[in-house]
C-alpha cells in the first residue's frame, strides 16, 4: 500500500467484523470510509478515532445511496483497499423463505459489493495498484441446512472474486475473499436467538452448539478476521489473487 497512508473503504463497519477492521486500519493511521446504516453505530465507532474515521450513512440494499457514496469516496481520489463486508444471514427452511428476503440478501450480500466494485475499481486500474477483500463465509464454500439464500449469497460473492481476479490480475488490482466460520458478533447473537426459539435451549447452551462446530472449541474473534484483511491489504500479500482465505477454527478441516 505504499507510504501515503491511502484512504481505505470498509462496508457494513458500525459493527461486528466491520467495526474491527475499520479499526485496525484507522488505528494504523489509515484514513476509513465507513459506511453503513446507522449514523449513531458510525458516530460511536468515529469516536474511537476521530481523525481517521469518515462515517457514510448508506443501505447496502439502496443502489443509488451506494453510487452517491462512491461519488464521495472518489472526491478525494480512489480508495487503495476497499473491504466488502456488509451482509446479513437469514435462515428459513426452503419453503418458509419470502421472496422478499431472498431479494435483500442478494441485493446487500452479492449486488452492493459489484457495485462499489464498479464504482471504485477503475481508479484502482487507473493507479495499478489497489486490494479488494470480499468477506465471504464458509457458507459460501458448502452448504448449511436452513441457509439456501444465506449459501447461494456467499458462493456467488466467491465466484465474484474469483472472476474478477482474473480480469484484473496484471492490473495491480488483487481480489480476495476471506471466509469465516461463526465469529463472536451480533449475527450469532441473532442465530442463537433462533435456536432458542427452535429449540427450547437456554442461551448458553445455544452459544455452546454454535461454537462446538469450530474444533478449537470457540469462536472465531472479529480481530482475528481483521487481522486477515489487513495482511492481505498490505505489500506483503501483492501476489495473492483469487484466494479464498478460510478462518473457521478448524470446520471445513
Amino acid at each position: 500500500m505504499g507510504t501515503s497512508l491511502p484512504h481505505v473503504v470498509v462496508t457494513g463497519a458500525s459493527r461486528g467484523i466491520g467495526r474491527a477492521v475499520a479499526l485496525r486500519f484507522a488505528r494504523q493511521g489509515y484514513p476509513v470510509w465507513a459506511l453503513a446504516r446507522s449514523a449513531a453505530d458510525l458516530e460511536s465507532l468515529r469516536a474511537e478515532v476521530p481523525d481517521r474515521v469518515r462515517p457514510v450513512v448508506a443501505d447496502g440494499a439502496d443502489e443509488a445511496a451506494l453510487r452517491a457514496a462512491c461519488k464521495t469516496i472518489l472526491a478525494e481520489g480512489a480508495p487503495a483497499v476497499l473491504v466488502n463486508n456488509a451482509g446479513i444471514a437469514p435462515s428459513a427452511p426452503l419453503v418458509k423463505t419470502s421472496m422478499a428476503d431472498f431479494d435483500q440478501t442478494m441485493a446487500i450480500n452479492l449486488r452492493a459489493p459489484f457495485v462499489l466494485c464498479q464504482e471504485l475499481v477503475p481508479g484502482m486500474v487507473a493507479r495499478k495498484s489497489g486490494r479488494i477483500i470480499n468477506m465471504a463465509s464458509t457458507a459460501g464454500l458448502r452448504g448449511f441446512r436452513y441457509t439456501s439464500v444465506y449459501s447461494a449469497s456467499k458462493h456467488a460473492l466467491v465466484g465474484l472474486t474469483k472472476s474478477l481476479a482474473l480480469e484484473l490480475a496484471q492490473s495491480g488490482v488483487t481480489v480476495n475473499a476471506v471466509c469465516p466460520g461463526w465469529v463472536d458478533t451480533p449475527m450469532v447473537a441473532r442465530a442463537a436467538e433462533r435456536i432458542q426459539k427452535l429449540t427450547g435451549r437456554t442461551e448458553e447452551e445455544a452459544r455452546q452448539a454454535l461454537s462446538g462446530m469450530h474444533p478449537i472449541g470457540r469462536f472465531v474473534r472479529s480481530e482475528e478476521v481483521a487481522e486477515v484483511c489487513f495482511f492481505l491489504a498490505s505489500e506483503q500479500a501483492a501476489a495473492i489473487t483469487g484466494a479464498t482465505y478460510v478462518i473457521d477454527g478448524g470446520e471445513l478441516a
